[in-house]
């Protein structure tokens, strides 16, 4: 499939941190991938994440992807969608659908949707977040029947800090932070540069990893009807998993 035959899906990201890994996937998997930019305080707050994906916000971003005339749109963060809760995800999903008048979803449901494709249950979770919102993405997962064994927490304040990790971090973040009877180890920030790094970590562990910018660029392709394989991409883009669209 050429570039021209290929979907557009657009991605609204909050602030500035790992958005590079947008036009790094889109060059490999010969697809356009669209980044635009709205803004909060970038903090991992609950009070400033709620403020960062509300609708307000995220209808400006609609509005600034609509020259692309993208076939999905995703919203590139996960605490900013699954602080608001798996109801208020939705709501939050849906409204973006109304602003856009394409398929939607955001990160969180990704995260959710790619677990449900390759038939995984049971996970680790390798947070950058503080505690408290960590254990939040926790609460979203168990909504969605993945029982998480272990959350590790890193403590960190804002996205632009997570997205100066080096390679060599990411790696050092995820191998210390599994759990042996996981069947997958999920880090759910955006802000963190994970898609050259993947290939390092799935034979470093051993089984599948889930990064919120892998599954965030997954979700869109899936939600445009669009199956992309990479094996670069780790085991959720090696043999075209799919899920149907929603």
């Amino acid at each position: 499939m050429t570039r021209s035959q290929a979907p557009t899906v657009g991605f609204i990201y909050p602030d500035h941190a790992a958005e590079d890994d947008y036009p790094f996937a889109a060059d490999m998997l010969g697809v356009d991938l669209p980044v635009v930019h709205i803004y909060g305080t970038d903090l991992h707050a609950v009070p400033e994440l709620l403020d960062l994906g509300s609708p307000e916000k995220l209808a400006g971003g609609a509005a600034l992807l609509a020259e692309q005339k993208p076939d999905a749109v995703v919203w590139a963060c996960t605490s900013g969608s699954f602080v608001y809760g798996p109801d208020g995800a939705k709501q939050q999903a849906d409204a973006l659908a109304a602003a856009t008048g394409v398929p939607t979803s955001s990160t969180s449901f990704a995260f959710v949707h790619a677990l449900a494709a390759l038939g995984i249950t049971r996970v680790a979770v390798a947070a950058s977040y503080p505690e408290d919102v960590a254990k939040l993405f926790v609460d979203f997962l168990a909504a969605a029947g993945v029982e998480v064994l272990s959350m590790s927490s890193a403590g960190i304040d804002t996205a632009a800090e997570v997205g100066l990790l080096s390679p060599e971090e990411v790696v050092e973040l995820a191998v210390g932070n599994d759990h042996p009877d996981s069947e997958a180890l999920l880090i759910p920030d955006t802000a963190m540069r994970t898609l050259g790094a993947l290939s390092t970590l799935e034979q470093r562990l051993g089984k599948p990893v889930l990064t919120a910018n892998q599954v965030t660029i997954w979700e869109g392709l899936r939600l445009a009807g669009h199956t992309a394989v990479h094996p670069s991409l780790g085991t959720l883009f090696e043999k075209g998993h799919s899920h149907g669209s929603d």
